[in-house]
């Protein structure tokens, strides 16, 4: 009897040890985590840098897949579905995390309820841009323009209930002025066609569009932020173009599926938030136009749904539609 309990014992101290082990063994495989927007796009790049870093940093296999299409949603719905296991995630932002919601009638997941916030990485503000050969040199002779033929000028998206979108909705009301919405699948295509001069102008993030910007082929008239952004100093803010009070920025940020096990949560928030805060990706962000944005899961959390209730409240306002 002695020998039994003496083996009854061990084997329930060994089998109490058994979900320590596996979640100090965390990751096994490899995590996959999920862009929702196509590659060349500024989610893209920032995704990439941090997961690429973290690799480096922890010996951790990451792999990074582009999941494009109904504004983020795909690939967003694609993670609230996988198992909570901490192998699927998504580098979500402001549009697919906070705007969605409440412009798409039958979304098929709740960011609040069907994902688990892990923390931010980046936020970065936005900026209106004209192909290089456009004729419009500011934004009031773009806005002069407009107002003098409605409906005429066309401008791009990143997707329906992007940031993108929304903020031009904004910009629209603000100025007085009424455009034609084209969107598309995701940034760097809107960019493609903008330079080929298929569409008149583009409002997107700073790291969506500085590469553009830098090497000639597009002109910036205005950022949304309420001061000049380092990365283009040149560039007046809307304020200073004459819309005051006008402003938009997008925030970047990782998100698993509900339930996922708090330690594996706090194990990618601390490889992460470690990942970007290394100058060397520092200075990359910064080349790209976004600044470095680190959060706890619960602030992210809270992010998410004030946000949620701001941007509610501009779709009601600008009359938006995920057409």
């Amino acid at each position: 009897m002695k020998t039994l309990r003496v083996a009854l014992v061990g084997l329930a101290l060994a089998c109490s040890a058994l979900p320590l082990a596996t979640q100090a063994a965390y990751p096994e495989k490899p995590i996959r985590l999920i862009v929702p927007f196509p590659p060349g796009g500024g989610t893209d790049a920032l995704a990439r840098a941090a997961a690429n870093k973290v690799a480096s940093d922890t010996g951790w296999r990451i792999v990074t897949e582009n999941r494009p299409g109904a504004g983020g949603n795909l690939g967003v719905d694609m993670v609230a579905k996988a198992p909570a296991d901490g192998y699927t995630l998504v580098l979500g932002q402001t549009s697919n995390l906070s705007i969605n919601p409440s412009l798409y009638p039958n979304l098929p997941y709740d960011p609040q309820k069907d994902l688990t916030p892990i923390g931010l990485i980046a936020d970065a503000p936005l900026v209106l841009a004209v192909a290089a050969n456009s004729p419009y040199r500011t934004l009031a002779d773009m806005v002069a323009d407009a107002r003098r033929q409605p409906g005429v000028l066309n401008y791009a998206s990143s997707g329906n209930g992007t940031v993108s979108h929304l903020a031009t909705e904004q910009f629209q009301k603000a100025a007085g002025i009424q455009l034609t919405h084209i969107p598309y699948k995701g940034a760097s295509q809107g960019a493609n066609d903008l330079i080929g001069g298929a569409i008149q102008m583009y409002m997107s993030s700073v790291p969506t569009l500085i590469g553009h910007i830098r090497n000639g082929k597009m002109r910036a008239l205005a950022v949304t932020s309420r001061a000049r952004t380092a990365d283009l100093p040149d560039v007046p803010t809307f304020a200073e173009s004459g819309v005051p009070g006008f402003e938009a920025v997008t925030w970047f940020g990782l998100a698993g599926p509900a339930g996922l096990p708090p330690d594996v949560v706090q194990a990618l928030n601390a490889a992460f938030a470690k990942a970007v805060k290394d100058p060397a990706t520092q200075q990359h962000y910064q080349t790209q136009g976004a600044a470095v944005l680190t959060s706890s899961p619960q602030a992210f959390s809270e992010l998410i749904r004030k946000e949620r209730t701001r941007w509610e409240r501009i779709v009601q306002e600008s009359g938006a539609r995920a057409d």
